[in-house]
């Protein structure tokens, strides 16, 4: 029988890109980089504060990077980071599961 303790595999992970807005981040990212603004807009609901709160997380475990550019006013860009594209097959699954259940409940419905 599986326990569930912090230092297991899945609650790693969990800790890491789990929660409401963390993986919509990545999955955001992962195709081009993108401005606060941006992503703010992207993301209804979400405030300001939990967004920076979420960026400043996932760039702190190396999953995203942040670019700021020398110019007045000041230009800052989100990337997914080399080691944060190593989630893109988490991701991917994650995207084709909700696809497959929107569809089941669509039927249902």
């Amino acid at each position: 029988m599986k326990h569930c303790e912090s230092s297991d595999p899945v609650n790693v992970t969990l800790g890491v890109m789990g929660g409401k807005w963390k993986p919509l981040l990545l999955w955001l990212l992962t195709d081009k980089p993108l401005r606060f603004s941006k992503l703010e807009e992207l993301m209804p609901g979400i405030t300001q504060k939990m967004l920076t709160q979420q960026l400043r997380d996932l760039e702190s475990h190396k999953l995203i990077t942040r670019k700021v550019y020398p110019v007045v006013p000041p230009k800052v860009e989100y990337f997914i980071s080399a080691y944060g594209l190593t989630l893109s097959p988490v991701l991917e699954a994650m995207a084709k599961w909700g696809e497959t259940h929107r569809k089941l409940n669509t039927l249902v419905e």
